[in-house]
């Protein structure tokens, strides 16, 4: 590791990858950062993550192969922002969208891998969800931003670009908002920026 600094493999488009980057900018804790192919994996990633999926942290306590787990590990580093103080629902409200949700939502934008389901009725289980949390945010999922925002915001967004027009046109008006201050913020567009794909020998980068 370069500076003995831990190492964040991820990939640019990734729900799961933009999530632990949002956790990670907003800890403020210093990582080596190394964007992945993920059709032309790097053997030296391929070496330290079992699953070969990113997002992978590998730092001095091992590697860490669930976003979720690398949200947790930075912000119990620092969290300046307080993401973790949140109701014990947020937590049940991430299960539902890390589990539920995102299989509606792959069974959706990727039908032709689901042959033996119907994407109409994928995609009616995904507006399901969404209705029920259009009934219950305000501004954010709860008074103020949470881990339940940026651990959700991610695949609500991977979603709604599925058919935009489509998200657009449903009576979601606060659930259209929250995604829309989400898209427009600093916090998303300094996590987006565009990165070569790692080699061996390239100078390291940093992040945040």
């Amino acid at each position: 590791m370069s500076d003995d600094l831990p190492i964040l493999y991820s990939f640019r488009r990734c729900p799961y990858a933009i999530r632990a980057r949002l956790a990670v900018a907003t800890s403020g804790v210093r990582v080596e950062f190394r964007e992945i192919s993920l059709k032309e994996k790097h053997p030296a990633f391929l070496q330290v993550s079992s699953s070969g999926t990113v997002p992978c942290l590998v730092a001095d306590g091992g590697v860490i192969d669930e976003s979720l787990d690398i949200m947790i590990w930075a912000l119990t580093r620092n969290d300046p922002q307080g993401w973790l103080d949140m109701p014990e629902v947020g937590w049940r409200l991430i299960e539902q969208f890390d589990g539920p949700f995102k299989d509606a939502l792959d069974r959706t934008k990727y039908a032709v891998r689901h042959p033996e389901l119907d994407p109409l009725e994928q995609r009616a289980i995904a507006h399901r969800q969404l209705s029920d949390l259009n009934a219950s945010i305000g501004e954010w999922v709860f008074d103020r931003p949470t881990l339940a925002d940026f651990a959700i915001l991610p695949f609500v967004r991977q979603f709604a670009f599925i058919d935009k027009t489509l998200f657009d046109a449903q009576p979601w008006d606060r659930l259209q908002a929250w995604l829309a201050r989400f898209l427009s913020s600093s916090a998303f567009q300094d996590v987006m920026g565009k990165h070569a794909f790692w080699q061996t020998d390239d100078v390291a980068i940093y992040f945040p």
